[in-house]
């Protein structure tokens, strides 16, 4: 059986003391620990909320002070909105915009500076992102054209003929490269297809100029060889007319 210690007066008096938690510190430990489920904080001290809306993000004191109806938080949230603004822009950001409101002699609540900052913010990358989505539309318009088109008009139709039907230069518009026109060119130009060309208008003008001899016996079978010359001489000459 253990026996229970006791201390003297000495001992009492060095020895820590835990303080025991008071209703209201009670309370604001509820509170910071179910701070997300906070709306209307209502007629709260002052006092009270400097102790839980520290723990509050910005969406959770942006939605406490839209919440609360026909009271201002700005004195209690104020200075927690400048520290958003610090945390989110910069200490260098924060530092101009006092001192911009300094030289105008203006004051403005930190949350409308937060939003403010946060608006211009968005149509910064929004215009950014715009401007990028323009290039790239460029871009893109840049490669299409690059790109072959197809061609939908059909060609005119042509009649394949023999290489000497239609002339020197009857297939010369068929060539689809200038290359091979140069050169059928140079070949229809060349010495032996003139030749070949003069030969053969020549032999179709002797043709035309040479006609058939039709040679006739100058007695027929049958008949006396005792007939006068001056018969004879009458055949032929009757003869010599038909040509």
């Amino acid at each position: 059986m253990m026996k229970s210690r006791h201390y003297t007066i000495e001992e009492w008096d060095t020895k820590p003391i835990r303080k025991i938690p008071s209703l209201v510190d009670l309370c604001v430990q509820k509170a910071v620990d179910n701070v997300r489920y906070l709306g209307d904080v209502g007629e709260t001290d002052f006092h009270l909320l400097e102790r839980f809306l520290p723990h509050c993000t910005v969406e959770q004191l942006m939605h406490i002070e839209d919440s609360t109806e026909d009271r201002d938080l700005s004195p209690v949230t104020d200075k927690l909105w400048k520290n958003f603004y610090v945390l989110q822009f910069g200490a260098n950001s924060t530092n101009v915009v006092v001192e911009r409101m300094k030289e105008k002699r203006v004051s403005f609540k930190w949350r409308q500076l937060y939003e403010a900052k946060v608006k211009d913010n968005e149509e910064a990358q929004q215009k950014s992102f715009e401007r990028i989505k323009q290039l790239y539309k460029k871009e893109n318009a840049k490669k299409q054209s690059r790109q072959v088109q197809l061609c939908t008009k059909v060609p005119p139709s042509t009649n394949k003929r023999g290489f000497w039907g239609g002339g020197p230069s009857s297939n010369i518009g068929n060539t689809k490269s200038g290359i091979m026109k140069k050169a059928k060119l140079e070949f229809l130009n060349s010495r032996e297809v003139k030749n070949l060309s003069a030969m053969k208008k020549t032999n179709f003008q002797n043709n035309q100029r040479v006609s058939p001899i039709i040679k006739k016996p100058s007695h027929f079978p049958g008949k006396s060889s005792s007939t006068p010359s001056s018969s004879k001489f009458s055949t032929a000459t009757s003869t010599a007319r038909r040509f």
